[in-house]
């Protein structure tokens, strides 16, 4: 059957394609976009009180991090001597005198649930102070932005040279912001590298070509990430890639002390002028100089937003503007939920940082510590490991007699050889040899030695008499002596597998 042709000349099915395409691109012109386009952030440089302590943290977080791989700690001959490290090939971490095996990484745990736990009660406090003043992302953004202004200017300045056409002073000016950040996010790399290999030679290797290509690539991860995060991304991080903003709310309550715009003084807002009465409007003057200071881009005089990190530099600004007008400063404020509404009713001001949700954080806090702190204490300086055997589980020898194998692991973390005796404690007939030795040389004990901080691995045989064992296996302790002073060091409860 012939098909009718359209009036277009097209096919039924381009026809309907085409049709569908130019739907979508009409109703585009008049349907909002699910997606706005990034608006680039050109905040302004303040000074003030808060700023002045941004400023204070800036230097104090970058001087840790800086300088943390190069102080040094002596932990005696064939230690390294660095404070903090992480020996990914030793697999050893060190705190200045605490040494971390691999078998405790439960104290990396601790330290985690630590820093979980000291952030909420940090938020439940005093809002995102950890967003405003000490996030990595904050400190490295903050210092990438004063290069920005040193070379480019303020926000005025920075705008009026973006949008003019590239000419030899835009190009110099931009070369030289981007070789400054990428010198510090270069600083930055291999800094974060010097945690895990011994500063000063790693320097070197680097400097020199000797590094391996592990150490070169984590290098240019950590330079690259910090190149694009602080110079480029800034505060798309805290808005779309960072999930603390979507769950710190519920961490908060009307106690919580944070930047706040005070709408009932405020509004209604509006330009004015010297010598004009403030009588019927509120203390705002729409300056924008809180939007113009954010590094977000948000307006604070919306209420509180995800995108607000609680950095305090709108209130330098408006307090700046406060002063010049002859207004009462602080008409945006650190101030709680239950603080603004007693302000307009003249009530006293209350300050409550005891209630359930800190005291419930406090609690965690002092208790994970405690039970850090306690476990460091008391940890001994040698671990025993034992596996038994799974195939054969016993082994019947010719007199009747029964034999059990394991596999002994001795952990040895001082710094020099130590000898321990290994015994079967509470069994009188039973009879140990190591592999490798002879089945007739049966002892009670067994001297074992282990080299200095590293694990001695043995193969040990248990042998018993059949009328010694009850059931099918029964529960035996191994007990591991320092044979120098004969005192237990440790133990482990293991069993002794024989017939049904």
């Amino acid at each position: 059957m012939n098909q009718i042709p359209s009036k277009s000349g097209l096919k039924p099915e381009a026809e309907s394609h085409a049709e569908a395409a130019h739907s979508d691109a009409v109703l585009g012109m008049f349907a909002p976009s699910l997606y706005a386009d990034h608006v680039k952030v050109y905040p302004r440089a303040v000074s003030g009180y808060f700023r002045n302590i941004k400023w204070g943290v800036l230097i104090l977080c970058l001087a840790l991090y800086y300088i943390g791989p190069w102080i040094r700690w002596d932990r005696g001959p064939n230690a390294p001597d660095q404070a903090l490290l992480l020996d990914m090939e030793g697999r050893r971490g060190y705190f200045f005198w605490i040494e971390i095996w691999p078998q405790e990484i439960y104290y990396i745990t601790g330290l985690l649930i630590l820093g979980a736990v000291a952030l909420f009660l940090a938020t439940a406090l005093f809002g995102r102070i950890w967003c405003g003043y000490t996030c990595p992302q904050t400190v490295w953004t903050d210092l990438f932005m004063l290069v920005e202004r040193w070379i480019e200017g303020d926000r005025n300045a920075r705008m009026k040279l973006d949008k003019q056409p590239l000419s030899l002073a835009k190009a110099w000016r931009k070369i030289a912001k981007h070789t400054v950040w990428l010198l510090i996010a270069a600083a930055t790399g291999g800094a974060w590298i010097m945690y895990f290999q011994d500063a000063p030679t790693v320097t070197r290797e680097m400097l020199t070509g000797q590094a391996g290509m592990g150490t070169y690539f984590f290098f240019g991860l950590f330079t690259g990430t910090t190149y694009l995060l602080a110079g480029w991304a800034r505060e798309q991080v805290c808005t779309y890639m960072c999930p603390w903003p979507r769950f710190q709310a519920a961490m908060q309550d009307e106690h919580t002390l944070a930047v706040t715009y005070q709408g009932w003084r405020g509004e209604t807002r509006g330009s004015h002028k010297a010598g004009q009465s403030w009588e019927g409007r509120g203390d705002c003057v729409d300056c924008r100089a809180c939007v113009n200071v954010c590094p977000t881009g948000i307006d604070i005089r919306d209420g509180q937003q995800l995108e607000c990190i609680g950095c305090g530099l709108c209130i330098d600004a408006c307090d700046d503007i406060m002063a010049k007008v002859d207004r009462p400063l602080r008409l945006i404020d650190f101030v709680s939920m239950e603080n603004l509404e007693r302000r307009p009713k003249k009530q006293p001001q209350i300050v409550k940082l005891i209630r359930s949700r800190t005291v419930i954080y406090s609690v965690m806090l002092v208790v994970v510590a405690a039970v850090m702190a306690a476990a460091l204490l008391l940890r001994s300086d040698v671990e025993l490991n034992v596996l038994h055997d799974r195939a054969p589980l016993f082994v019947t020898l010719s007199d009747g007699s029964l034999r059990n194998g394991y596999t002994v692991k001795v952990l040895n973390k001082r710094r020099e050889t130590v000898q321990y005796r290994l015994s079967l404690d509470g069994q009188p007939m039973a009879g140990l040899f190591l592999g490798g030795e002879r089945d007739a040389g049966l002892q009670k004990e067994l001297v074992l030695d282990v080299e200095p901080d590293s694990v001695g691995e043995f193969r040990l045989f248990v042998r018993m008499p059949r009328e010694a064992i009850k059931g099918a296996s029964m529960d035996v302790e191994l007990v591991l002596r320092d044979a120098a002073t004969g005192r237990k060091a440790t133990s482990y409860d293991t069993k002794f597998n024989g017939p049904n």
